[in-house]
């Protein structure tokens, strides 16, 4: 085979920019080999396309493809693993010599294609692999070992999709967030995500506490804001049984929206912790939680049952209806609804018998309970998987403002007793529970390194971050499925001016047939 006949021999080892401040580089496909001063240099451009070439050549010939165990597993419809011919510069791995040159070049705002594309997509909806055979393991059976770091692409999906439930209590919500305090509220309608579920109930949360009867005189058209009790999520059960195959069980969705009213603000302020009602077993210390976030779950309004009650008695009824067949429990939440999720599958895991497998998937979620809570939750069998930014507050607090990490170290040194001892007698020993999946803000190509606070505890982009996640010591992925238009929609000042800039720019062009409106940001159902 001749290669030469696609890369020039004078022009095979260098790359020079065209710019006079930078050197000479060597080639990342030889980088052993010396440069010498009289060496006639190319373009940029002329370096693609002799790469070009060279993986058309070689893609003929490829040998078969060994995989990656750095990379995650691609499994085809049956299960089977997927191995489909590659080219043998990707078998060998050479992109990995200029990672951040090729991230850089194919999410660069120069490249008008590239961003008409993650404008233009759709939302993308369940992953189309078939999982059955490891749905356990993607469910948390084993703390999700292995499938984190590098994030294994099934279990991206899995988390943007349960992220996309979240989203659908958000906008359902907001479509009609008033209630009656006369009367039984009506159903809400939600636009699920993913049409293989269906709602089967929804779900209420009332706060313990009240505002004066001036406040609703003087600011009338927000009486929502200051209502005791507001919709707060749903129940969901898949229906499909293509689907269900799909998952290897029939799933059962609780999806929980995070604060949105004046009282469940002042609720989370509420952060004395407290103890679990009808916790009598001391074996890992007493369980205590946060006393507001307690009071929006167990307490029950006017018309509407406790938020507690209604998911027991509805995952009960389910259970009853489809006994004999495989389940599984997922319980989901935003920030407050990432708090209650835990004290949701709490309940589940210590009052339901033979209750299915629990997995909590929770989004910017703060500390809930101390850590005998923690160590019930994990004596109990429920998993959780906690998605993180870096940059978000909200998931140091309550409590002391110290990260888990050094909390780690300081239990494994000499002060763990006082640590102890602290546990169970401060009023603010609070501690994380679950499994950490990490992103940070910082690594997005396409918002500010200075996002406000809002846009790093903001959902969407939390769903943006986890879907341009390879692993911990790797850039952003340069072939993020999801698309920008809700991110600029809702965190256009967060997003780099290069971006906003070129997006206005294709926006103009909507009467001539181009990319849909930003306003389109939910699926279509």
């Amino acid at each position: 085979m001749q290669i030469g006949c696609a890369v020039p021999t004078q022009n095979r080892f260098v790359f020079q920019a065209k710019r006079p401040n930078f050197a000479s580089r060597i080639s990342p496909l030889n980088p052993l080999t010396r440069v010498s001063a009289s060496t006639q240099t190319i373009t940029p451009a002329d370096t693609r396309n002799h790469l070009s070439n060279l993986e058309k050549l070689l893609k003929k010939q490829a040998p078969p493809h060994q995989s990656d165990p750095q990379q995650p597993q691609k499994y085809s419809d049956n299960g089977s693993p997927e191995n489909k011919g590659k080219g043998l510069l990707e078998g060998l791995n050479v992109a990995r010599l200029w990672p951040e040159m090729k991230a850089a070049e194919e999410m660069s705002p120069r490249h008008l294609n590239r961003l008409k594309q993650l404008l233009s997509k759709p939302q993308e909806y369940s992953p189309r692999n078939n999982i059955g055979g490891r749905w356990r393991e993607y469910h948390g059976s084993n703390d999700w070992a292995g499938l984190l770091d590098p994030l294994d692409q099934n279990l991206r999906r899995e988390v943007v999709r349960y992220g996309e439930f979240i989203q659908a209590a958000y906008h359902s919500f907001h479509s009609n967030p008033a209630m009656s305090t006369v009367e039984a509220p009506l159903p809400h309608h939600v636009a699920l995500p993913d049409r293989s579920y269906r709602v089967t109930t929804s779900l209420y949360a009332t706060s313990s506490i009240g505002l004066p009867t001036w406040v609703d005189d003087v600011a009338p058209d927000f009486g929502w804001m200051t209502q005791r009790s507001s919709w707060i999520g749903y129940v969901a059960v898949c229906e499909d049984r293509r689907e269900i195959a799909r998952m290897g069980r029939r799933d059962i969705v609780i999806a929980l929206r995070g604060t949105a009213t004046c009282l469940e603000w002042a609720e989370n302020f509420r952060d004395l912790l407290v103890r679990v009602p009808g916790d009598e077993d001391s074996t890992h210390g007493q369980a205590k939680v946060e006393c507001g976030f307690m009071s929006l779950y167990k307490t029950g309004g006017t018309h509407v049952p406790s938020l507690a009650e209604s998911i027991q008695d509805e995952v009960q009824r389910l259970m009853h209806l489809y006994k004999g067949e495989t389940l599984s429990i997922t319980v989901t939440g935003h920030s407050l609804g990432a708090a209650l999720a835990l004290l949701a599958a709490d309940e589940l895991s210590t009052n339901v018998p033979e209750v299915p497998p629990i997995a909590v998937f929770s989004f910017g979620g703060p500390r809930v309970g101390n850590r005998g809570f923690a160590n019930r939750l994990t004596s109990n069998g429920v998993k959780v998987l906690r998605i993180v930014n870096s940059q978000d507050v909200i998931t140091r607090v309550p409590g002391m403002f110290v990260s888990e990490g050094v909390d780690q170290k300081l239990r494994e040194s000499n002060v763990k007793g006082v640590l102890d001892v602290l546990d169970n007698n401060m009023p603010w020993a609070y501690s994380h529970v679950g499994t950490e999946l990490r992103v940070d803000s910082k690594m997005s190509p396409y918002l500010k390194p200075d996002a406000d606070v809002a846009c790093c505890h903001d959902l969407e982009a939390y769903l943006h971050l986890v879907d341009g996640y390879l692993a911990s010591n790797c850039p952003f992925r340069a072939n993020a499925k999801r698309s920008l238009v809700r991110l600029l929609h809702e965190q256009g000042s967060n997003v780099k001016k290069l971006y906003t800039s070129k997006a206005k720019a294709l926006s103009m062009k909507l009467d001539n047939g181009g990319i849909p409106p930003f306003q389109s940001c939910l699926p279509k159902q």
